[in-house]
């Protein structure tokens, strides 16, 4: 088990200007979908990588109000276990367990009690 620390983007971290200086012409979300289910990365939270789960992918970004994603290349990142807690709740997403980041599946608004433990250290 390796321990990490979740230093992931927040929401609107993948951003890119417009040419002509003016304002931000696209901004993401950074998540995966893991079984179905989407998954938010987390920062400055200390965890525990754990076993090997499978293949998370990063969903296309959908912020330019399009619906259609074909064509669309799709990363893939290895799902990890976090120690603790359920994949439902949890996974670290990486290319090996030494640079996994946290994802947590919530709507943005509260932290799961599972992942709220791992930053009182409880």
């Amino acid at each position: 088990m390796l321990l990490a620390a979740a230093v992931a983007m927040s929401a609107g971290a993948c951003t890119s200007g417009d040419s002509d200086g003016g304002a931000a012409a696209a901004s993401c979300v950074y998540q995966f979908e893991y079984k179905g289910q989407k998954y938010r990365a987390v920062a400055n939270i200390d965890f525990v990588v754990g076993d090997e789960l499978g293949t998370a992918t990063q969903p296309p970004c959908e912020d330019t109000g399009g619906t259609s994603d074909a064509g669309e290349a799709r990363e893939t990142k290895t799902a990890y276990e976090v120690d603790g807690i359920t994949s439902k709740v949890a996974i670290a997403v990486g290319d090996s367990p030494k640079n996994a980041m946290l994802l947590v599946s919530y709507s943005g608004k509260e932290l799961p009690p599972e992942v709220k433990k791992l930053i009182d250290g409880s």
